[in-house]
Protein backbone atom coordinates (compact mmCIF):
# COMPACT_ATOMS: atom_id res chain seq x y z
CA UNK A 1 0.00 0.00 0.00
CA UNK A 2 1.02 3.30 -1.00
CA UNK A 3 2.28 6.06 1.55
CA UNK A 4 -0.28 8.99 1.10
CA UNK A 5 2.12 11.61 1.31
CA UNK A 6 2.54 11.71 -2.42
CA UNK A 7 -1.55 13.00 -2.64
CA UNK A 8 -0.29 16.16 -1.35
CA UNK A 9 0.56 17.60 -4.69
CA UNK A 10 -2.88 15.78 -6.05
CA UNK A 11 -5.14 17.76 -3.54
CA UNK A 12 -2.74 20.99 -4.02
CA UNK A 13 -3.42 21.16 -7.69
CA UNK A 14 -7.29 20.29 -7.10
CA UNK A 15 -7.32 23.22 -4.21
CA UNK A 16 -5.87 25.89 -6.95
CA UNK A 17 -8.33 24.62 -9.43
CA UNK A 18 -12.05 24.72 -7.23
CA UNK A 19 -10.47 27.88 -5.80
CA UNK A 20 -10.87 29.95 -9.18
CA UNK A 21 -14.74 28.73 -10.01
CA UNK A 22 -16.30 29.62 -6.54
CA UNK A 23 -20.08 29.74 -6.64
CA UNK A 24 -22.76 30.26 -4.13
CA UNK A 25 -25.36 28.09 -2.71
CA UNK A 26 -27.51 25.87 -4.83
CA UNK A 27 -25.92 27.42 -7.93
CA UNK A 28 -22.19 25.34 -7.68
CA UNK A 29 -22.73 23.84 -10.91
CA UNK A 30 -19.17 24.80 -12.21
CA UNK A 31 -17.78 22.82 -8.93
CA UNK A 32 -20.40 19.88 -9.53
CA UNK A 33 -18.78 19.13 -12.93
CA UNK A 34 -15.57 19.41 -11.71
CA UNK A 35 -16.36 16.86 -8.66
CA UNK A 36 -18.18 14.39 -11.43
CA UNK A 37 -15.62 14.76 -14.36
CA UNK A 38 -12.68 13.78 -11.62
CA UNK A 39 -14.59 10.95 -10.86
CA UNK A 40 -15.23 10.07 -14.25
CA UNK A 41 -11.61 9.98 -14.43
CA UNK A 42 -11.22 7.90 -11.73
CA UNK A 43 -13.83 5.17 -13.40
CA UNK A 44 -15.96 6.07 -9.79
CA UNK A 45 -19.91 5.48 -10.11
CA UNK A 46 -22.00 8.37 -8.46
CA UNK A 47 -25.38 9.48 -8.20
CA UNK A 48 -27.23 13.22 -7.94
CA UNK A 49 -29.91 13.16 -4.98
CA UNK A 50 -29.68 16.86 -5.22
CA UNK A 51 -28.82 18.99 -8.25
CA UNK A 52 -25.48 19.64 -7.76
CA UNK A 53 -24.78 17.07 -4.81
CA UNK A 54 -22.73 13.99 -6.00
CA UNK A 55 -22.90 11.27 -3.46
CA UNK A 56 -21.49 7.09 -4.35
CA UNK A 57 -20.09 4.62 -3.28
CA UNK A 58 -16.55 2.27 -2.90
CA UNK A 59 -17.45 -1.14 -2.17
CA UNK A 60 -14.86 -3.09 -0.20
CA UNK A 61 -13.83 -6.63 -0.39
CA UNK A 62 -14.70 -7.87 3.19
CA UNK A 63 -17.45 -4.98 4.51
CA UNK A 64 -18.25 -4.83 8.03
CA UNK A 65 -19.14 -1.19 7.94
CA UNK A 66 -19.83 1.33 5.73
CA UNK A 67 -18.00 4.29 6.38
CA UNK A 68 -19.34 8.27 5.11
CA UNK A 69 -16.95 10.92 4.36
CA UNK A 70 -18.87 14.55 3.31
CA UNK A 71 -17.33 17.74 2.15
CA UNK A 72 -19.30 20.72 1.35
CA UNK A 73 -18.96 22.78 -2.24
CA UNK A 74 -20.29 26.13 -1.98
CA UNK A 75 -18.57 29.61 -1.25
CA UNK A 76 -19.56 32.66 0.58
CA UNK A 77 -20.72 35.79 -1.10
CA UNK A 78 -18.05 38.59 -0.54
CA UNK A 79 -18.17 42.63 -1.74
CA UNK A 80 -16.11 40.95 -4.89
CA UNK A 81 -18.11 37.98 -5.68
CA UNK A 82 -18.54 34.51 -4.52
CA UNK A 83 -15.01 33.31 -2.87
CA UNK A 84 -14.07 30.63 -0.67
CA UNK A 85 -13.45 32.08 2.52
CA UNK A 86 -14.12 29.09 4.43
CA UNK A 87 -12.12 26.58 3.53
CA UNK A 88 -14.75 24.69 1.23
CA UNK A 89 -12.67 24.40 -1.55
CA UNK A 90 -10.02 22.68 0.79
CA UNK A 91 -12.77 19.92 1.66
CA UNK A 92 -13.28 19.34 -1.73
CA UNK A 93 -9.47 18.66 -2.57
CA UNK A 94 -9.10 16.72 0.22
CA UNK A 95 -12.19 14.23 -0.28
CA UNK A 96 -11.01 13.78 -4.34
CA UNK A 97 -7.38 13.32 -3.04
CA UNK A 98 -8.94 10.86 -0.81
CA UNK A 99 -10.51 8.74 -2.77
CA UNK A 100 -8.22 8.83 -5.81
CA UNK A 101 -5.73 7.06 -2.82
CA UNK A 102 -8.78 4.89 -1.91
CA UNK A 103 -8.90 3.80 -5.24
CA UNK A 104 -5.20 3.06 -6.08
CA UNK A 105 -5.38 0.82 -2.85
CA UNK A 106 -8.52 -0.91 -4.09
CA UNK A 107 -7.63 -4.76 -3.59
CA UNK A 108 -6.45 -3.91 0.31
CA UNK A 109 -10.41 -1.93 0.81
CA UNK A 110 -11.99 -3.97 3.06
CA UNK A 111 -15.31 -1.75 4.43
CA UNK A 112 -17.38 0.44 2.51
CA UNK A 113 -16.64 4.00 1.84
CA UNK A 114 -19.44 6.52 0.54
CA UNK A 115 -18.49 9.99 -0.43
CA UNK A 116 -20.97 12.65 -0.06
CA UNK A 117 -19.48 16.30 -1.94
CA UNK A 118 -22.76 17.98 -0.57
CA UNK A 119 -23.76 21.78 -1.76
CA UNK A 120 -25.24 25.09 0.27
CA UNK A 121 -23.61 24.32 3.68
CA UNK A 122 -23.42 28.21 3.79
CA UNK A 123 -27.20 28.53 3.29
CA UNK A 124 -30.12 26.06 3.89
CA UNK A 125 -28.37 23.39 4.85
CA UNK A 126 -27.47 20.70 2.24
CA UNK A 127 -26.85 18.15 4.69
CA UNK A 128 -30.72 18.24 6.02
CA UNK A 129 -31.86 17.76 2.36
CA UNK A 130 -29.56 14.88 1.69
CA UNK A 131 -31.03 13.27 4.67
CA UNK A 132 -34.22 13.18 3.84
CA UNK A 133 -33.66 12.10 0.23
CA UNK A 134 -32.23 9.18 2.33
CA UNK A 135 -28.71 9.28 1.26
CA UNK A 136 -27.49 7.43 4.37
CA UNK A 137 -29.91 4.86 4.62
CA UNK A 138 -29.70 3.57 0.68
CA UNK A 139 -26.18 3.31 1.30
CA UNK A 140 -26.72 2.01 5.07
CA UNK A 141 -23.96 4.05 6.23
CA UNK A 142 -22.71 3.41 9.87
CA UNK A 143 -20.79 6.33 10.54
CA UNK A 144 -19.45 9.53 8.83
CA UNK A 145 -16.57 12.22 8.96
CA UNK A 146 -16.13 15.54 7.91
CA UNK A 147 -12.88 18.17 8.25
CA UNK A 148 -13.67 21.81 8.61
CA UNK A 149 -10.20 24.13 8.12
CA UNK A 150 -9.78 26.19 10.95
CA UNK A 151 -8.02 29.34 11.39
CA UNK A 152 -7.79 29.26 15.49
CA UNK A 153 -5.14 26.34 15.07
CA UNK A 154 -1.68 25.60 14.08
CA UNK A 155 -0.84 23.88 11.00
CA UNK A 156 0.12 20.64 10.73
CA UNK A 157 -2.55 20.15 13.87
CA UNK A 158 -6.17 18.96 14.01
CA UNK A 159 -8.77 20.63 16.28
CA UNK A 160 -10.64 18.30 17.92
CA UNK A 161 -12.35 16.89 20.69
CA UNK A 162 -15.33 13.84 21.78
CA UNK A 163 -18.24 16.07 22.61
CA UNK A 164 -19.97 19.00 21.22
CA UNK A 165 -17.73 20.53 19.00
CA UNK A 166 -19.81 23.43 17.38
CA UNK A 167 -22.64 25.57 18.50
CA UNK A 168 -26.53 24.89 17.81
CA UNK A 169 -27.52 28.26 16.06
CA UNK A 170 -30.72 30.59 15.70
CA UNK A 171 -31.45 34.17 13.77
CA UNK A 172 -33.56 36.23 15.67
CA UNK A 173 -35.61 38.85 13.96
CA UNK A 174 -36.91 41.63 15.91
CA UNK A 175 -39.45 44.74 14.67
CA UNK A 176 -40.40 47.28 17.53
CA UNK A 177 -43.82 49.08 16.27
CA UNK A 178 -43.97 52.31 17.93
CA UNK A 179 -45.18 56.02 17.19
CA UNK A 180 -43.05 58.60 15.65
CA UNK A 181 -43.61 62.06 16.33
CA UNK A 182 -41.12 65.46 16.71
CA UNK A 183 -38.44 64.99 19.13
CA UNK A 184 -39.54 68.52 20.36
CA UNK A 185 -42.83 66.47 21.61
CA UNK A 186 -41.40 62.96 22.88
CA UNK A 187 -44.70 62.61 25.21
CA UNK A 188 -46.76 61.87 22.40
CA UNK A 189 -44.63 59.45 21.04
CA UNK A 190 -43.36 56.21 21.79
CA UNK A 191 -39.84 56.00 20.83
CA UNK A 192 -38.66 52.66 19.12
CA UNK A 193 -35.11 53.49 19.55
CA UNK A 194 -35.38 53.73 22.91
CA UNK A 195 -37.77 50.34 23.60
CA UNK A 196 -34.75 48.68 20.97
CA UNK A 197 -31.63 49.64 23.07
CA UNK A 198 -33.18 48.59 26.37
CA UNK A 199 -34.35 45.19 24.44
CA UNK A 200 -31.03 44.34 23.85
CA UNK A 201 -29.38 45.51 27.36
CA UNK A 202 -32.39 43.68 28.64
CA UNK A 203 -32.64 40.38 27.15
CA UNK A 204 -28.77 39.92 28.51
CA UNK A 205 -29.75 38.45 31.46
CA UNK A 206 -31.48 35.40 29.73
CA UNK A 207 -27.59 34.23 29.47
CA UNK A 208 -26.24 35.76 32.64
CA UNK A 209 -29.50 34.82 34.85
CA UNK A 210 -31.71 32.06 33.51
CA UNK A 211 -29.29 29.62 32.20
CA UNK A 212 -26.63 27.73 34.20
CA UNK A 213 -23.19 29.30 34.36
CA UNK A 214 -21.84 26.00 33.24
CA UNK A 215 -23.86 25.88 30.31
CA UNK A 216 -22.12 27.75 26.98
CA UNK A 217 -24.50 30.54 25.59
CA UNK A 218 -24.17 33.45 23.44
CA UNK A 219 -27.09 36.15 22.25
CA UNK A 220 -25.33 38.56 20.50
CA UNK A 221 -27.64 41.71 18.53
CA UNK A 222 -25.47 42.60 15.58
CA UNK A 223 -27.45 45.00 13.48
CA UNK A 224 -30.22 47.50 14.25
CA UNK A 225 -32.08 50.00 11.79
CA UNK A 226 -34.25 52.71 12.84
CA UNK A 227 -35.22 56.46 12.12
CA UNK A 228 -34.85 58.78 8.82
CA UNK A 229 -33.83 62.15 10.33
CA UNK A 230 -32.27 63.36 13.63
CA UNK A 231 -35.20 64.92 14.85
CA UNK A 232 -37.76 62.68 14.47
CA UNK A 233 -38.53 59.86 17.25
CA UNK A 234 -38.63 56.61 14.86
CA UNK A 235 -41.53 54.77 15.19
CA UNK A 236 -40.23 51.42 13.82
CA UNK A 237 -36.98 49.27 14.71
CA UNK A 238 -35.61 46.18 13.37
CA UNK A 239 -33.29 43.96 15.59
CA UNK A 240 -31.33 41.43 13.95
CA UNK A 241 -29.06 39.01 16.72
CA UNK A 242 -27.82 35.24 16.70
CA UNK A 243 -28.24 32.91 19.35
CA UNK A 244 -25.79 29.90 20.08
CA UNK A 245 -25.16 26.98 22.49
CA UNK A 246 -24.62 23.70 22.61
CA UNK A 247 -27.57 21.90 24.60
CA UNK A 248 -31.05 21.33 23.30
CA UNK A 249 -32.75 22.38 26.98
CA UNK A 250 -30.37 25.82 27.12
CA UNK A 251 -32.10 26.64 23.10
CA UNK A 252 -35.56 26.15 23.89
CA UNK A 253 -35.21 27.97 27.51
CA UNK A 254 -33.59 31.13 24.99
CA UNK A 255 -36.33 31.36 22.83
CA UNK A 256 -38.80 31.02 25.54
CA UNK A 257 -37.25 33.90 27.23
CA UNK A 258 -36.76 35.93 24.55
CA UNK A 259 -40.78 35.51 23.81
CA UNK A 260 -41.94 36.00 27.32
CA UNK A 261 -39.09 39.38 27.25
CA UNK A 262 -41.42 40.84 23.75
CA UNK A 263 -44.23 39.83 25.82
CA UNK A 264 -43.16 42.26 28.63
CA UNK A 265 -41.75 45.39 26.50
CA UNK A 266 -45.37 45.67 25.01
CA UNK A 267 -47.09 46.58 28.17
CA UNK A 268 -44.60 48.02 30.08
CA UNK A 269 -44.07 50.39 26.60
CA UNK A 270 -47.24 50.08 24.84
CA UNK A 271 -45.92 49.04 22.11
CA UNK A 272 -46.01 46.07 19.49
CA UNK A 273 -42.94 43.73 19.81
CA UNK A 274 -42.52 40.83 16.96
CA UNK A 275 -39.79 38.39 17.60
CA UNK A 276 -39.33 35.86 14.76
CA UNK A 277 -36.36 32.71 15.78
CA UNK A 278 -35.20 30.97 12.49
CA UNK A 279 -33.87 27.89 14.27
CA UNK A 280 -30.52 27.29 12.44
CA UNK A 281 -28.01 23.90 12.37
CA UNK A 282 -28.05 21.76 15.34
CA UNK A 283 -24.85 21.34 17.47
CA UNK A 284 -21.97 19.34 16.30
CA UNK A 285 -21.39 16.47 18.56
CA UNK A 286 -18.72 13.78 17.92
CA UNK A 287 -18.91 10.36 19.18
CA UNK A 288 -16.79 9.79 22.23
CA UNK A 289 -15.89 6.19 20.33
CA UNK A 290 -15.07 7.46 16.98
CA UNK A 291 -13.09 10.58 18.45
CA UNK A 292 -10.63 7.83 20.67
CA UNK A 293 -9.91 6.23 17.18
CA UNK A 294 -8.88 8.84 14.76
CA UNK A 295 -6.61 9.94 18.06
CA UNK A 296 -5.03 6.83 18.17
CA UNK A 297 -5.02 6.24 14.31
CA UNK A 298 -3.89 9.77 13.12
CA UNK A 299 -1.14 10.64 16.39
CA UNK A 300 -1.73 12.10 19.62
CA UNK A 301 1.16 14.61 18.78
CA UNK A 302 -0.97 15.98 16.20
CA UNK A 303 -4.06 16.46 17.68
CA UNK A 304 -5.00 19.80 19.36
CA UNK A 305 -7.70 19.92 21.88
CA UNK A 306 -10.44 22.27 21.61
CA UNK A 307 -12.94 23.45 23.69
CA UNK A 308 -16.50 23.63 22.08
CA UNK A 309 -16.77 26.49 19.46
CA UNK A 310 -19.35 28.45 19.02
CA UNK A 311 -19.37 28.81 14.92
CA UNK A 312 -22.10 26.47 14.00
CA UNK A 313 -21.78 23.63 11.05
CA UNK A 314 -24.61 21.47 9.31
CA UNK A 315 -23.03 18.34 9.72
CA UNK A 316 -24.60 17.79 12.60
CA UNK A 317 -27.90 16.65 10.93
CA UNK A 318 -25.17 13.80 9.83
CA UNK A 319 -25.05 13.07 13.16
CA UNK A 320 -28.69 12.67 13.54
CA UNK A 321 -28.88 10.09 11.52
CA UNK A 322 -25.42 8.25 12.46
CA UNK A 323 -22.58 8.54 14.75
CA UNK A 324 -19.96 11.04 13.57
CA UNK A 325 -16.94 12.77 14.03
CA UNK A 326 -15.41 16.49 13.08
CA UNK A 327 -12.35 17.45 13.01
CA UNK A 328 -10.56 20.76 11.93
CA UNK A 329 -7.00 20.92 10.30
CA UNK A 330 -5.73 24.21 11.39
CA UNK A 331 -5.36 26.85 9.15
CA UNK A 332 -3.09 29.56 10.90
CA UNK A 333 0.44 30.13 9.36
CA UNK A 334 3.31 31.31 10.09
CA UNK A 335 3.34 34.22 7.94
CA UNK A 336 1.35 37.06 8.26
CA UNK A 337 -2.20 36.98 6.77
CA UNK A 338 -1.71 32.93 6.54
CA UNK A 339 -5.49 31.72 7.90
CA UNK A 340 -6.06 35.09 9.05
CA UNK A 341 -10.06 35.61 9.05
CA UNK A 342 -11.55 38.03 6.78
CA UNK A 343 -13.59 40.84 6.63
CA UNK A 344 -15.81 39.86 4.02
CA UNK A 345 -17.22 36.07 6.34
CA UNK A 346 -20.23 36.66 8.56
CA UNK A 347 -18.22 34.73 11.46
CA UNK A 348 -14.32 33.67 12.89
CA UNK A 349 -14.21 30.75 10.75
CA UNK A 350 -13.28 32.10 7.66
CA UNK A 351 -10.12 32.44 6.02
CA UNK A 352 -8.40 31.66 3.27
CA UNK A 353 -6.78 27.81 2.84
CA UNK A 354 -3.43 27.77 3.12
CA UNK A 355 -2.32 24.54 1.58
CA UNK A 356 -0.12 22.61 4.54
CA UNK A 357 -3.66 21.77 6.40
CA UNK A 358 -5.18 20.99 3.45
CA UNK A 359 -2.58 17.93 2.69
CA UNK A 360 -3.13 17.87 6.54
CA UNK A 361 -6.74 16.99 6.05
CA UNK A 362 -5.93 14.54 3.42
CA UNK A 363 -3.55 12.40 5.59
CA UNK A 364 -6.03 12.56 7.97
CA UNK A 365 -8.90 11.21 6.20
CA UNK A 366 -6.14 8.44 4.70
CA UNK A 367 -4.92 7.63 7.76
CA UNK A 368 -7.08 8.74 10.63
CA UNK A 369 -9.38 5.89 8.71
CA UNK A 370 -6.75 3.14 8.65
CA UNK A 371 -9.82 0.24 9.25
CA UNK A 372 -11.17 0.81 6.22
CA UNK A 373 -7.60 -0.73 4.61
Amino acid sequence: MKDISYIDKIVKQHRTNLHKIAELSHVEFKTAKYIRDYLDKLNIEYETPLETATVGIIKGKNPKKTIAFRADIDALPTEDGAQHLCGHDGHMSILLGFLEYIMDNKESLNDNIVFVFQPAEEDTGGAERLMKAGVFKKYNVDEVYGLHIHPDFPEGYIGCKAGYLMAQNGEIDVEIIGKSGHGAIPQNTIDGIIIGANFVNSVQSIVSRNLNPMEGAVLTFGKMTAGSIRNIIAENVKLEGTMRCFNPDIYDTMKRRLLEFAKGFEIAYNCKVNVTIDDGYLAVNNDENLFDEFVEAVGKEKITKTEPLMISEDFSYYQKEVPGQQAAPGGRGHHPGCGEPRRHRRGPGAADCPEQPVQRGGQAHGHGQKRPL
